[in-house]
């Protein structure tokens, strides 16, 4: 069974089953502990330096709980804009069947950061992607769609095509195989803990999680907190 679809069907379980861990947590004034809304990493990855915590969302454009979370996470960003570097990393299960397909969405997402417009279209592509059903996964389909969405074609072209984009979907797929990912989406702080759907009892309950997450890495760091 492919992860998203086997995450879809362990939460439909959970939800007839027991409350969310978070919602267990919160009803005995509890944080959240390790090992239920979130884990630690086996192997720690070094972070780039920066005067933030850093925090790294693995989504997929066609994946319906990556949907769910971004406005959720929209928020969240919006919240903690003074001491959170937020990168988002499109996912890509290298020799999966859907690689093809995530490495076209991904070098999208690159050309839409590389022009300064993911903040605009984020939701648009998720919207596009997966309520729409459009083909997105190839430089015509994509110009298209985004010269729809008020952008430049020359220039998106240009970028789709450069070597900076190039770069980006390679270590996108590194990424995804360095940290271990295999349920989308999935936050990891400070490349120490992650937490995911399943994890958190659901992607409402992640940016609580998430909370907990860099509070605990800003005790342990105090300069991340400077503004």
């Amino acid at each position: 069974m492919k992860p998203i679809l086997r995450t879809t069907l362990l939460l439909a379980l959970a939800a007839g089953i027991a409350a969310s861990p978070l919602q267990a947590a919160a009803a005995n004034h509890r944080p959240p502990r390790e090992g239920t809304p979130f884990s630690h990493l086996n192997t720690i990855q070094p972070v780039r330096e920066s005067a933030r915590t850093e925090a790294l969302e693995f989504f997929w454009y066609d994946c319906g709980h990556s949907q769910a979370l971004e406005e959720p996470l929209r928020a969240w960003t919006e919240r903690h804009r003074s001491d959170v570097d937020l990168r988002r990393v499109p996912a890509i299960w290298q020799g999966s069947r859907e690689e093809a397909a995530q490495r076209g969405h991904a070098r999208l997402y690159y050309t839409l950061e590389r022009l300064g417009e993911v903040d605009r279209l984020q939701t648009a592509t998720f919207r596009a992607v997966h309520t729409e059903r459009r083909d997105l996964t190839s430089e015509d389909t994509a110009a298209a769609w985004a010269q729809g969405q008020g952008v430049d074609q020359q220039r998106f072209r240009a970028a789709y095509r450069s070597n900076e984009v190039d770069r980006a979907v390679d270590e996108a797929a590194r990424l995804f195989v360095r940290h271990g990912i295999n349920e989308l989406p999935t936050v990891i702080v400070q490349d120490e803990y992650r937490t995911s759907p399943t994890n958190a009892g659901g992607v409402e309950a992640m940016p609580e999680v998430m909370d907990h997450l860099v509070a605990q890495d800003q005790q342990r760091h105090p300069a991340h907190t400077l503004h």
